[in-house]
């Protein structure tokens, strides 16, 4: 049988057949390069990225935790017996409103007491200020005549006393009467002698204590009553100034995070308690002002930390929320704890005070300078290569050549180049299956 549609290829020229030949096996070698060449171009574009060009907003990150921005424990300045307290746990307070009551019995009657002393000094002071009373002064002068009449009858006797001993003495003489006689005349002059110096000295006071009150107390004296009345106003006020400590008040406006103390219980001038709900204490509350963030920053990255830097805070109890904040205060004092070297940063919060509760872990990111038209690349594409930094980008045959670059800031997931690459230059963040890179051994 016989094919007639090859009939008129038998009758082409040997030659042509094999140009035909040629042609064919030629393109299907060029569709096998094409092929392998958009192949090795859909490894690159997997495992390498390119150079972009953004604004890189520089941030440091760092953990810390809530805590009230002042917190006291409050307890009496004097030991003593807790009688009320009027407050709970959890209740906001205002500046000087009352907390607790102390047992304040005994002072009480100490302070009645210091306010008669005191009323009785000031009278006196008064009655000295006021001068001498009319019915005084008659007093006086009654009591010197009383004593000038007294005088007076205390000379007669001794004049009458005094004849008489000079008429016995004769009589004694001429012996006409008993020496015994004598010696009772004798005494009875002494006796009228002793009278009259007493009846004279009697009278000399009261002429003195007359003249005083005519010429009223003396500045001195006034003087001595006044200090006496400041003497009486200074305990009444050591008082009532133990009475005033009786009644806890609070200092600052602010949340009551503890109750330590109940009515009846003694509690003592003490302010160390611990943090934890069940501790105990001798004092009777604990008080807190205000939240805010201590952050613990890394030691290399303080010195990107400054005061009233933006950060951005971020809590467990709200994942969805990002509470803004600004840098309080930078401790000029570095802390170690387990070889770890960091810096305490107090962060004061701008929102979040009615949300946020003092112990809760937080993840917070203190924004740093913007950087525009920054050329950045992902930072799992650094390599080091003899304590150099650098990337890996496809040689001419698609295989990895390092390339020393400048490194920037770095910035989450992504780093600043400042030197060695240029905007959408591809580089490699993995390599492709059955390709190495040894910096060891890589060509240099």
């Amino acid at each position: 049988m016989k094919v007639k549609w090859l009939e008129p290829i038998r009758q082409v020229h040997p030659w042509v057949l094999t140009l035909i030949a040629i042609a064919v096996i030629g393109s299907g070698t060029g569709v096998w390069w094409l092929l392998r060449s958009r192949a090795s171009e859909a490894v690159l574009d997997r495992y390498t990225v390119p150079v972009k060009v953004e604004t890189l907003q520089e941030t440091v990150t760092a953990s810390g935790s809530i805590v009230p921005v002042r917190t006291v424990n409050l307890s009496p300045k004097t030991a003593g017996l807790l009688v009320e307290v009027l407050v709970e746990q959890g209740q906001r307070v205002e500046q000087g409103q009352l907390i607790a009551r102390m047992d304040n019995r005994d002072l009480r009657a100490q302070q009645t007491q210091a306010r008669a002393s005191l009323a009785a000094a000031q009278a006196q002071l008064q009655e000295l200020r006021n001068g001498t009373r009319p019915e005084v002064l008659e007093q006086a002068r009654e009591s010197v005549r009383q004593a000038q009449a007294a005088a007076q009858q205390a000379a007669a006797r001794r004049a009458l006393a005094q004849q008489e001993l000079k008429r016995q003495e004769a009589l004694v003489g001429e012996g006409a009467i008993a020496r015994q006689t004598f010696d009772r005349a004798l005494t009875d002059a002494a006796e009228t002698d002793a009278a009259l110096q007493q009846a004279i000295g009697r009278l000399r006071e009261t002429e003195r204590r007359l003249q005083e009150l005519q010429n009223g107390p003396r500045p001195e004296t006034i003087q001595q009553a006044e200090a006496r009345v400041g003497e009486a106003i200074g305990r009444l006020q050591a008082v009532e100034v133990q009475l005033a400590d009786t009644e806890i008040r609070a200092p600052f406006a602010g949340i009551i995070t503890q109750r330590y103390a109940d009515p009846g219980a003694f509690v003592t001038p003490t302010t160390s308690a611990s943090a934890t709900a069940s501790a105990t204490s001798t004092s009777i509350v604990a008080l807190a002002e205000g939240l805010e963030v201590l952050a613990q920053v890394p030691e290399v990255d303080i010195s990107r930390i400054r005061v009233g830097q933006s950060v951005q805070v971020r809590v467990d109890a709200f994942p969805a929320e990002t509470f803004e904040g600004k840098v309080r205060l930078v401790a000029p004092e570095a802390v170690e704890e387990q070889n770890v070297t960091s810096f305490q940063v107090r962060v004061a919060l701008q929102t979040g005070q009615n949300q946020l509760g003092s112990g809760m872990n937080a993840d917070l990111d203190f924004i740093g300078r913007s950087l525009p038209q920054a050329l950045v690349i992902p930072t799992v594409a650094i390599v080091t290569r003899e304590g150099k930094s650098g990337v890996l980008i496809p040689d001419s045959a698609g295989k990895p050549e390092f390339r020393p670059v400048t490194l920037g800031a770095a910035v989450g997931n992504e780093t600043q180049i400042l030197q060695g690459l240029q905007r959408d230059e591809r580089i490699f963040i993995d390599l492709p299956p059955g390709q190495t890179w040894n910096p060891e051994t890589s060509d240099r």
